[in-house]
């Protein structure tokens, strides 16, 4: 058959690969992630993902439980990889300070100090043998290279396995690591920038730069992410050598997602159009809307490392959400926010899926 005469379809390696209709990822939230939205990608034929920063085993099971039992479709747990720069204690009056210079915010929203804990993350082995143990059919991780062992294990029970880029070293070495796919993130992405070859500063590439440069450079399929919310995003995703698109921004902004009202309405509103790359909130480089604590935060001498300036910002960020108190939220975003449109994920995944695949 000719190829004028072929009937473009959006089937391709990555739909064959995971056992999924269409090739559209839900990027995984922190924090924000949702049973109904990660069910409702994957009952539309995409990869729902769920992100579990910050879950304990004992958390991660019944989550994953619960995925499984609303819904019946393939779905994706993320995982954080510890690069190893992380702070993993600090001195008391080091903890008190960081702790004393936020004191405006925890009383803003009438919530305690907090005491210092023992632990500001979860420990990793214990995550990633509880994912592990739910057997969702991907995990997919972020900030470096999944241990052999754990892609031995992960292959053996079934379970594929997603990393990401920021950079073509990145995709080359996750490709060498054993991954089954790859992520390549411009830029553009709102969150976390998950660089771990070089400082995030340095991995700042765009979408239409990374994408097709990863697509050469590897063998195994290519997701495209970054400033990707319809269908023209789609297109050139496609266009430009991704089997696939992760799609973030537009599905938080859905009423499946567990964001609250304030901040689906921010993403509708023309405040989306302004983004800023930001560590105040949690130590990490990362995409979000400008809001008074960011720009407060900026102007402070010193702020806490990562994760402890994660973990003390996340003590009064959750009361502030409940609140509607936008001001002092983290209100992560992509460059690509205002175009969206679409209040619910199937309006979203029908959106995408009106661009034109590759013949």
């Amino acid at each position: 058959m000719t190829p004028e005469h072929r009937t473009p379809t959006h089937r391709n390696r990555l739909t064959e690969l995971f056992g999924i209709e269409v090739p559209v990822v839900l990027g995984p939230f922190g924090g924000v992630s949702s049973v109904e939205l990660t069910a409702a990608v994957s009952d539309g034929g995409g990869l729902g993902s769920y992100g579990l920063y910050g879950f304990t085993a004992d958390a991660i099971r019944p989550t994953a439980a619960r995925l499984r039992e609303t819904t019946a479709k393939p779905f994706a747990l993320n995982i954080w990889i510890p690069t190893g720069d992380e702070a993993a204690s600090l001195p008391p009056q080091d903890f008190s300070n960081y702790v004393e210079a936020l004191r405006p915010y925890f009383e803003e929203v009438g919530l305690p100090l907090p005491d210092m804990p023992d632990r500001y993350m979860p420990d990793y082995d214990e995550q990633v043998a509880a994912t592990l143990e739910a057997a969702p059919a991907v995990v997919s991780f972020v900030f470096g290279v999944p241990a052999p062992d754990l892609v031995e294990e992960a292959h053996r029970r079934g379970i594929l396995l997603v990393g990401t880029a920021t950079t073509v070293a990145e995709a080359v070495a996750l490709e060498a690591g054993g991954v089954d796919a790859v992520v390549a993130s411009g830029m553009e992405s709102g969150g976390h920038r998950v660089s771990f070859l070089k400082p995030a500063e340095e991995s700042l590439i765009g979408t239409f730069a990374l994408v097709p440069q990863v697509a050469d450079a590897i063998k195994i399929p290519v997701i495209a992410a970054g400033g990707i919310v319809d269908r023209r995003g789609y297109s050139a995703a496609r266009a430009l050598g991704a089997e696939g698109v992760q799609v973030g921004s537009a599905f938080l902004a859905t009423r499946e997602s567990a964001a609250v009202p304030a901040y689906r309405e921010i993403l509708h509103s023309p405040a989306a159009g302004e983004t800023v790359l930001t560590r105040v909130l949690s130590g990490r480089l990362a995409r979000g809307i400008p809001n008074r604590i960011i720009r407060e935060l900026s102007e402070a001498t010193e702020t806490a490392p990562f994760p402890v300036q994660n973990w003390l910002t996340g003590r009064f960020r959750p009361q502030a959400a409940a609140q509607g108190n936008t001001e002092l939220m983290s209100l992560w975003a992509g460059q690509g926010a205002p175009l969206i449109r679409h209040d619910s994920a199937a309006d979203v995944l029908a959106e995408l899926l009106a661009g034109s695949p590759v013949l």
